[in-house]
């Protein structure tokens, strides 16, 4: 979210998915949760080649490869690919906090931090483009360019071989969503440009979006986002039609009034979800991880569904942060506490089909007894189709240091990664991971590893701290993890600095 030096502010801002929804006065969420709500596009077009834009002002990223404190026992079962700082906040980018988030392809890496694009040739780490976060839509018109941009998510589909960015786009109280689809894996192409758009002549009462999350799936492309105050919706965008440049629709249900951070399931790996599969939404309920099985027919929308929601119950937590507003995450040589975001399930709900059985792997922070705040909750579920159960779990929270803003994924034969931020009264923020194998017992994560660790703390008050973070797999090897978070080099309010750090286990070839 475009948020400038000293502007505190009290709502994140994301209008994402319910810039799709037509909400009648008299329809209430229990409406909207069994009929599907149609919206058509207000436009289609196709862009420029990316590389033929204007770039942003220059920034040169400092390379740094292979840092980390030598007190940290690596993690013994993976080794480092690469490392490198992404888009930093500086030159035209005074923006707190990142909102980071990245996916990687064949050739490229391309990181959205706030109101920028970075992309980068994955193999050096050299900065190919640097753009401003609405570039893309440049011409387009409607609310998705000039206006103000609120976040930004970047996916690479890997079936189709396509970039998809989409940001929520303002002018006044008028919203859309905004989504380009590449026409090519070439990041610096050309992109078939939506945009959605609520009306405002409706006479409904008017929604504040916030928080989108994307997931890929063969069907669709699905949008979880919070609203106020029709709730928690989940959309579904016509994913084939959007990849042929064509007339597009989305179709939405409230999902929750109660639940924050709704997430799709996003596919990894090429093997598909099983015939028929629906997309799975997952919620963080008391003590239970709420699921919800999303069908979607774009030829003939009364066959769309949405399931009631499915309560996994998981073990005793509890929430980081209580009373604190969320604010709680001690760091080195200031008072100042970092937001722990512990009340909804993190980005992503990483999903693969292994053939003998469907996994999907999701994170959140909680208050572990190891420490006075952080440590992070993470579980594999299997047999979303049926019954879905926790196959594992656990919390990890090795020592006194506090571990938040996780993302968590899976490798083809089975291995899971988890990258987090790390912080405490005696370190600056840091960028780590763990991971288990197959191999390892059930609920147990591995020593950790450090992908770079920070020289300065957030000075900001009331600023977020890396809420997109992502970690996704090469689509190349299907093995190689990687991973976007924030960490700051000094001890500045405003420079808060990106990393983007590659990894991969060595019993995945």
């Amino acid at each position: 979210m475009n948020r400038r030096k000293g502007k505190n502010l009290s709502v994140c801002g994301f209008l994402a998915a319910c810039s799709f929804l037509w909400l009648a006065p008299t329809m209430s969420a229990e409406e909207n949760h069994t009929r599907a709500l149609v919206i058509r596009e207000i436009k289609h077009d196709v862009s420029p080649p990316l590389r033929d834009l204007d770039s942003a002002s220059p920034v040169e990223t400092a390379h740094q490869h292979g840092l980390s404190l030598g007190m940290i026992t690596p993690l013994i079962s993976t080794t480092a690919v690469i490392d490198f700082d992404g888009v930093p906040a500086a030159i035209g980018n005074l923006y707190g906090p990142p909102d980071n988030n990245g996916a990687v392809g064949p050739t490229q890496y391309v990181q959205w931090v706030n109101a920028m694009i970075g992309i980068f040739d994955k193999t050096t780490g050299v900065l190919q483009k640097k753009l401003l976060g609405n570039a893309p839509w440049k011409g387009f018109g409607s609310q998705c360019f000039p206006n103000d941009t609120q976040g930004l998510i970047v996916q690479y589909d890997k079936l189709a071989g396509r970039w998809v960015l989409t940001h929520a786009g303002i002018n006044g109280t008028a919203y859309a969503q905004c989504v380009a689809v590449s026409t090519s894996s070439d990041a610096l192409g050309t992109y078939n440009l939506y945009a959605f758009q609520i009306s405002t002549s409706v006479g409904g009462p008017s929604l504040l979006p916030l928080k989108i999350k994307l997931g890929v799936w063969p069907d669709a492309y699905y949008v979880g986002t919070d609203t106020h105050p029709a709730g928690a919706l989940a959309c579904a965008l016509d994913r084939k039609s959007m990849l042929a440049g064509l007339a597009a629709t989305a179709q939405c249900f409230v999902a929750s009034t109660k639940v924050k951070g709704l997430l799709p399931s996003d596919l990894d790996g090429a093997r598909l979800p099983p015939s028929g599969s629906p997309n799975y939404f997952f919620g963080l309920g008391p003590l239970a991880l709420n699921m919800w099985s999303f069908h979607v027919d774009f030829t003939t929308p009364s066959n769309s569904t949405l399931s009631a929601p499915t309560r996994i119950m998981v073990a005793s937590y509890q929430q980081a942060c209580p009373g604190s507003g969320g604010f709680c995450i001690p760091q080195l040589d200031t008072p100042q506490r970092v937001n722990s975001n512990s009340d909804r399930l993190m980005y992503r709900a990483a999903y693969r089909n292994f053939g003998d059985h469907e996994s999907i792997v999701l994170n959140h922070t909680v208050n572990p007894p190891t420490q006075a705040y952080g440590g992070i909750r993470w579980y594999e579920i299997r047999s979303p189709g049926t019954t879905p159960k926790i196959r594992q779990l656990g919390t990890y929270s090795p020592d006194s240091i506090s571990r938040w803003m996780g993302s968590i994924a899976m490798d083809k034969v089975g291995n899971i990664a988890l990258g987090y931020s790390a912080s405490d009264v005696t370190i600056h923020p840091a960028i780590r991971y763990t991971g288990r194998t197959p191999k390892d017992a059930l609920g147990t994560l591995e020593p950790e590893a450090s992908i770079i660790e920070g020289g300065g703390s957030q000075q900001a008050v009331n600023h977020a701290w890396g809420t997109f973070t992502s970690l996704t797999i090469d689509p190349t090897d299907d093995c190689t993890f990687w991973y976007t978070n924030q960490y700051y080099k000094t001890d500045d309010e405003t420079y808060w600095d990106t990393h983007i750090g590659a990894f991969k286990f060595l019993s995945c070839m």
